[in-house]
């Protein structure tokens, strides 16, 4: 049979990959325009059993592994890999160790059978655990292959290490960061950890372990139709909700749950909502009070209703402040999440907690995850620029505080940005304080809605764009906290077209550019 040759595959210019991920797609997809080669030898089933569950024929990289890239373009860069490799491509990719491992470990566990929940990637949700439970099926086909996985378990030397062994804080106060007529609500948290083995340094992060709101779990009980003190768990079913399990977003296994003591319609459709479907299209709002509204004619019996809902996850929080500058103190930077479903008020579970419901005085049990690839540069002479809009600030914070404990050198620049500069401008008073001082050698601003149209820290780093390619150009790190989504991909386009305007570089050689920092380590992100 003749083969006949096509074009090659393109990639769009607008399509969201890095220059490596793009070579490797197109790698990847120039593969099916190879002619059929009848002479290869099948893999044996021992060799089979291999690549899938470990690494033979995987070059160890990972385009993927980008915080800012959707599921869909992550699984699309993993095509083709090992299992285990398309099972890290399923997680959120921010090594935020919230499940006990980073990305790589985390799938690396699964893929060996030495870790069973699926379940364990907060930041990637649902999605990331509906994937997961999609590619650990092929673990029945083969089994796996110890042998040729890179078995990383997370270590836990001392308390307060991880979030299998946190220790205590204490909660010491919180103040309210915005003022009068702001939309937004953003708490500056303190912590006493000296009692405690809690240790950090400027970038990592703090797990929080929350408890839910009372108010929920009361209309939860009520809406079981059983009592607070049904015993569950060893514990009363009060107390198990309000510590032990996630009340939003709903699981599937409450769906499945439901479909089981349900029938007719209803049946049909919490089966739906199991699979992944959204036939009324309101999955993206069902928390666990609204399932039960739902289908209000299912009464699961407490101890089946419990068993099917999610732990309670920890949540993460960039610290905000740094151990040489405030001793025994941590301090965390929360937005208290609240917002509107029908006319039920939502609550973020760890922020309003932070916000509202911890008392002075109360512990409050958390850990320490280390940054991975988010620090201060060795030589504290160089340059730095740091983007944090927002909640994005409070690792700047910290690394500034940290060069003024230290003594540092170098240039720091600070990009910050909200909605209004009367009521948004959080901690205020001590960056300008920073920059008479000169510890703050540049301080750029940009408010959303000041005025007819909005301004952005992207808009403001193009602004001061020949300055920006300047710092660069002299060996200066770039550091961007805040939203992947969005924030985090204009923030990176902005860069380059800053490189491309004012290093004479054409569009290309702009991104190869920024890749290049990324790569070096020169560019981090701690976005989410």
């Amino acid at each position: 049979m003749t083969h006949l040759s096509s074009p090659p595959f393109l990639i769009p210019p607008n399509a969201p990959f890095t220059p490596e991920q793009r070579a490797w797609l197109s790698g990847f997809f120039a593969g099916f325009d190879a002619p059929d080669d009848s002479s290869v030898t099948p893999l044996s089933p021992e060799d089979n059993a291999a690549v899938l569950a470990g690494g033979d024929g995987d070059d160890g990289e990972a385009p993927w592994h980008d915080q800012t890239l959707a599921l869909e373009a992550r699984m699309q860069l993993a095509q083709g890999r090992p299992l285990r490799r398309r099972m890290m491509a399923a997680m959120a990719q921010q090594d935020c160790g919230q499940c006990g491992y980073i990305c790589e470990t985390y799938a690396d566990a699964l893929a060996a059978k030495n870790e069973t929940r699926l379940n364990l990637c907060a930041p990637g949700g649902k999605n990331t655990a509906r994937m997961l439970k999609a590619l650990a099926t092929e673990l029945d086909e083969a089994p796996p292959a110890p042998a040729v996985i890179t078995q990383v378990e997370p270590s836990v030397p001392t308390s307060g290490a991880s979030r299998d062994n946190p220790a205590c804080a204490t909660f010491v106060s919180r103040r309210r960061l915005n003022k009068e007529g702001s939309e937004k609500d953003t708490w500056h948290i303190e912590f006493d950890i000296a009692a405690s083995e809690l240790s950090y340094r400027v970038g990592d992060s703090f797990g929080v372990f929350p408890k839910n709101d009372l108010g929920l779990v009361d209309q939860i009980i009520a809406m079981l139709g059983a009592s607070h003190v049904t015993p569950v768990r060893d514990k009363t079913l009060r107390d198990v909700l309000l510590s032990d399990v996630s009340l939003s977003p709903a699981p599937d296994a409450l769906f499945e749950l439901i479909s089981f003591i349900t029938g007719g319609a209803q049946r049909e459709k919490a089966r739906l909502l199991a699979q992944g479907e959204d036939p009324d299209g309101d999955a993206a709002t069902l928390d666990v009070l609204a399932v039960l509204q739902k289908f209000p004619s299912a009464r699961p019996h407490p101890e089946a209703f419990v068993e099917a809902l999610e732990p309670l996850q920890p949540r993460l929080y960039s610290i905000s402040s740094s151990p040489k500058a405030t001793p025994g103190r941590l301090s965390l930077t929360v937005d208290a999440v609240r917002y509107v479903v029908g006319k039920r008020k939502r609550l973020g579970v760890a922020s309003t907690f932070l916000a509202e419901r911890i008392a002075p005085g109360d512990s409050l049990p958390g850990y320490v995850q280390p940054a991975h690839g988010f620090a201060l540069p060795d030589n504290s002479a160089t340059p730095i620029i740091m983007i944090g809009p927002g909640t994005g600030v409070a690792p700047f914070r910290a690394f500034l505080q940290e060069r003024a404990a230290t003594h540092a050198a170098g240039k720091t620049w600070l990009f910050f940005g909200h909605q209004r500069s009367a009521c948004d401008f959080f901690y205020a008073d001590e960056f300008e304080t920073m920059k008479a001082t000169n510890l703050l050698t540049r301080l750029s601003l940009a408010w959303s809605r000041d005025g007819a149209e909005k301004f952005y820290v992207q808009d403001r780093m193009r602004q001061t764009g020949r300055e920006l390619w300047s710092w660069l150009a002299e060996g200066a790190h770039f550091y961007v906290c805040g939203d992947a989504q969005r924030m985090a991909k204009d923030v990176e386009r902005a860069l380059v077209d800053v490189v491309a305007e004012f290093g004479a570089r054409s569009a290309d050689e702009a991104v190869a550019f920024v890749a290049q920092l990324k790569k070096s380590g020169r560019y981090q992100q701690d976005v989410y």
